[in-house]
């Protein structure tokens, strides 16, 4: 089960990264940034797929949208300067909640 967090994890990285050079593509019009993004995409769901394969692809989907929200949200504001006014970090918090019980409470998830 580890092992499946583990590629969780690494699916949630290659996503912040090609959410974060998204921005820079300036609507694919620059082409490194253009590249990072689909490259950090394309290995986001790879390894979404490996995960899958031993949880409902629910609680993946669910795990890797919500951890991807909150990374994104710090990436945003370490990276790009966005600063998210009070109602868009409850709902953050919020998302992140939701994930925290099915982690906990869902028999969904082996534990």
């Amino acid at each position: 089960m580890y092992w499946t967090y583990s590629i969780l994890l690494i699916a949630v990285v290659f996503e912040v990264i090609g959410t974060t050079a998204l921005a820079a593509t300036d609507g694919f019009t620059k082409l490194v940034p253009s590249i990072i993004c689909i490259a950090g995409y394309a290995f986001a769901f790879f390894f979404l797929a490996l995960a899958v394969r031993s949880m409902p692809v629910g609680v993946v989907y669910a795990i890797w949208s919500g951890a991807g929200v909150v990374l994104i949200a710090i990436s945003g504001r370490v990276f790009l300067g966005q600063i998210l006014d009070l109602p868009a970090m409850i709902g953050i918090g919020l998302i992140l909640a939701g994930v925290v019980v099915i982690q906990l409470f869902s028999s969904s998830v082996q534990h």
